[in-house]
C-alpha cells in the first residue's frame, strides 16, 4: 500500500514527465534496461547456495550501478547525440528482478532509419560476426515458456 509521501512523490514524477512532453515534445527514445542475474558481479558476491532471490541488496546495488553507467553512456558520451532531458522508473518484477523504463528527449529529433541504422532489428549473421550473433540468440529471443511449452 502506498503511504502519503509516495503518492506525493510519484505525483512529482508524473507531473514532471508531463512538464518534459510539454516544453520538449514527444520522447525520442524508450529504453528497457533489464537485470541480468548472470551478471558476473553479482554471481561473485553469493555465498554457496544462495541465488540472488536471498540478496536483494546484491541485486539492487549492482542493477543501480549499471543504470548509472548506462545513463552516463548515453547523457555524457552522446551515444544518441545531445540529450534535452530524461527520466527513468525502475521497478521490481515478480520474478524478483528490477528493471527500469527510461525515456529520453533528444536536441536534434531521431529519424526512423537513422535508428534503423544505429539498432537493426535483425539477427546477426554468424559468418559475419559469430560473437554477437551468439549473444543475440542468448539474450534477446523469447522461447515460449510454461508448462505446455
Amino acid at each position: 500500500m502506498l503511504t502519503d509521501t509516495h503518492k506525493i512523490v510519484i505525483s512529482q514524477y508524473a507531473q514532471y514527465a508531463i512538464a518534459c512532453v510539454r516544453l520538449y515534445g514527444c520522447p525520442d527514445l524508450f529504453i528497457i534496461f533489464t537485470c541480468n542475474p548472470s551478471w558476473d558481479e553479482m554471481q561473485q558476491l553469493l555465498l554457496p547456495g544462495q541465488s540472488l532471490f536471498h540478496r536483494h541488496d546484491i541485486t539492487a546495488r549492482d542493477f543501480r550501478q549499471k543504470l548509472k553507467s548506462l545513463i552516463n553512456f548515453i547523457v555524457k558520451l552522446k551515444v544518441f547525440w545531445a540529450v534535452w532531458c530524461w527520466l527513468y522508473s525502475v521497478e521490481w518484477q515478480k520474478r524478483g528482478l528490477p528493471h527500469a523504463h527510461k525515456i529520453i528527449w533528444l536536441f536534434n529529433k531521431i529519424t526512423s532509419i537513422e535508428m534503423d541504422d544505429m539498432i537493426p532489428g535483425e539477427i546477426p549473421d554468424v559468418y559475419v560476426d559469430r560473437g554477437l550473433h551468439h549473444i543475440v540468440l542468448k539474450h534477446m529471443i523469447h522461447r515460449p515458456c510454461g508448462e505446455l511449452n
